[in-house]
């Protein structure tokens, strides 16, 4: 196996050229001596004589004149190549792709995406509003750069950086009886049907969780896709809801009454990336800019 170093190709180039021990030592900034040991230990390595050395002159033989030939190529090529893998770190502009469940994607990602045009204005965030099972399966198989999620749960092939946390609110007609309270307790939604978001979403494991663990065995009338279809249910008169935190101004807008519930049980929220697998430099800046 050869174990040839850039120096001493690069070595090996500027005596091709110049044909001098000592002028190739002023240009790489190396002593005669090193320049003559870095020739012998490419020979060494190649197996061949590249150089015939006199006290007076040095000359390519036939090896050293084929490669000094396409030597140069090759190290103009190297050199390109490094540029350019060196100017992605400077990279100012692109596209960065970027998934999120729908509650996070309506009242958390634009802000976000906001503060990355105004800090970074040559990046495009480019947002996938998807249910939380498509958000992980997209960024698994790379079709996304990261996902922003609730509690993704146990994803060791996934890399995780918590957000916030916030808590479930409950969601209700105004003239409800859940209103009338300034906190509902969990266990009274034992009485009532609830409409909730799907089992695909982010909050619907979490929901199910708290209510197995504060023993409520509530009725789930409706399961519903998006949060938006989830309040017209409520206002029509055909349950309550429990919402994460981010999406209880959208049903105050409409009319909806939101309330506190007891004990307080709250999800997180965590930005998602496949593990051991480095973020390009626009990602990169992307991910830190929503982590702030």
């Amino acid at each position: 196996m050869l174990h040839v170093t850039l120096r001493q190709l690069r070595v090996f180039q500027s005596v091709a050229a110049t044909r001098n021990f000592s002028r190739t030592g002023e240009q790489v900034g190396l002593t005669q001596p090193a320049v003559s040991r870095a020739i012998g230990e490419l020979e060494s390595q190649l197996g061949i004589r590249l150089l015939d050395r006199t006290t007076r002159e040095v000359e390519l033989t036939e090896a050293g004149r084929g490669l000094a030939a396409r030597l140069d190529r090759v190290l103009d090529e190297l050199d390109q190549a490094l540029s350019d893998t060196q100017g992605l770190a400077t990279q100012r502009q692109g596209r960065v792709r970027v998934a999120s469940n729908p509650t996070i994607s309506a009242h958390l990602m634009p802000q976000c995406i906001a503060a990355c045009q105004a800090a970074h204005p040559g990046i495009a965030v480019v947002l996938s509003d998807r249910v939380q099972q498509d958000v992980l399966a997209g960024v698994r198989n790379g079709e996304v750069d990261f996902g922003v999620v609730a509690d993704p749960g146990d994803t060791p092939d996934l890399h995780t950086e918590s957000l916030l946390t916030e808590p479930f609110g409950l969601v209700c007609p105004p003239g409800h009886r859940f209103a009338a309270m300034q906190r509902v307790p969990w266990k009274s939604l034992a009485r009532e049907r609830l409409v909730l978001l799907g089992p695909t979403s982010g909050s619907r494991r979490l929901i199910d969780a708290a209510l197995a663990d504060l023993g409520v065995d509530a009725t789930v009338a409706m399961e519903l896709g998006h949060p938006t279809t989830v309040f017209e249910m409520v206002a029509a008169g055909l349950g309550v809801s429990v919402m994460p935190a981010l999406a209880l101004g959208a049903a105050r807008a409409m009319g909806l009454q939101t309330r506190p519930m007891s004990p307080a049980v709250h999800r997180g929220i965590a930005l998602v990336r496949r593990r051991n697998r480095a973020l390009g430099p626009l990602a990169q800046r992307v991910w830190d800019l929503v982590g702030e």
